[in-house]
């Protein structure tokens, strides 16, 4: 990991880009961006392990994360695929407690780091923007919860339809235009619904025959967003014929 050099204008307009950060108070954002510094990772490289003690508030500006880990089993787990300009690392901010997970750089990846020590010092000399962290763990929770409903309730079709469109939103973080070029890897897709590659290629090959998407090599193109934005606010889909199984 070795430190990066980017204009401080061009980052905080890129960051606005966000919900989170551009929701939050002009002397928050300015506070993050004072305090953060630019590292790079190549490929493969980890930005922290599962139970490191360190806890830096940390935003993807270029590149992607993978967050998941290995278990005892040797099964992978992806739990979320973090790309710019997504927020994560506020739990251990929170609570001081070990992180959770592993978090890899998928390519060549450039994240703001904001110190969790300087950050916490900052905080408690202005400690209303408390609320602004508190809204940014939460909106992680409130998608949690949707996504273990998910499973119970939807088909793997349908889940996928609602994974898609939350990749495309930026996990509801964008503030523009949802993207309609998607470059998430069939394998890393199916870690994340914890199904096979072979069902996830054949739930996807379902939804491109719906006209829903389109299949690339390396990337999905996304060609109805109506009806993969229906899907996440609550359609069940029951109209259409067919389905994958769960």
């Amino acid at each position: 990991m070795k430190p990066s050099t980017t204009s401080a204008q061009t980052l905080a307009a890129a960051l606005c880009s966000e919900l989170w950060y551009a929701q939050c108070e002009p002397e928050f954002q300015a506070a993050l961006l004072t305090l953060g510094r630019l590292w790079v990772l190549s490929d493969g490289e980890r930005l922290f392990h599962r139970g490191a003690v360190e806890g830096a508030l940390c935003c993807v500006t270029a590149g992607a994360l993978r967050v998941g880990g290995l278990q005892d089993s040797g099964q992978e787990t992806l739990l979320a695929f973090i790309e710019p300009y997504q927020w994560l690392g506020e739990i251990s901010l929170i609570d001081g407690q070990p992180r959770s997970h592993d978090v890899v750089a998928d390519g060549d990846t450039t994240v703001l780091l904001v110190p969790r020590d300087e950050l916490l010092d900052w905080l408690e000399q202005h400690p209303a923007h408390w609320r602004s962290v508190a809204r940014l763990a939460s909106s992680k929770l409130r998608l949690m919860f949707s996504a273990l409903e998910d499973i119970a309730q939807l088909p793997l079709d349908l889940r996928l339809a609602k994974r898609l469109w939350l990749v495309a939103q930026g996990y509801g973080g964008r503030t523009g235009a949802p993207r309609r070029l998607i470059r998430l890897p069939q394998e890393q897709l199916a870690l994340m619904l914890g199904v096979s590659r072979q069902t996830i290629n054949k739930a996807l090959h379902g939804l491109e025959q719906r006209g829903w998407l389109h299949l690339r090599y390396g990337t999905i193109e996304l060609l109805d967003l109506e009806a993969l934005r229906a899907v996440s606010e609550g359609w069940d889909g029951s109209d259409l014929a067919g389905g994958s199984s769960r």
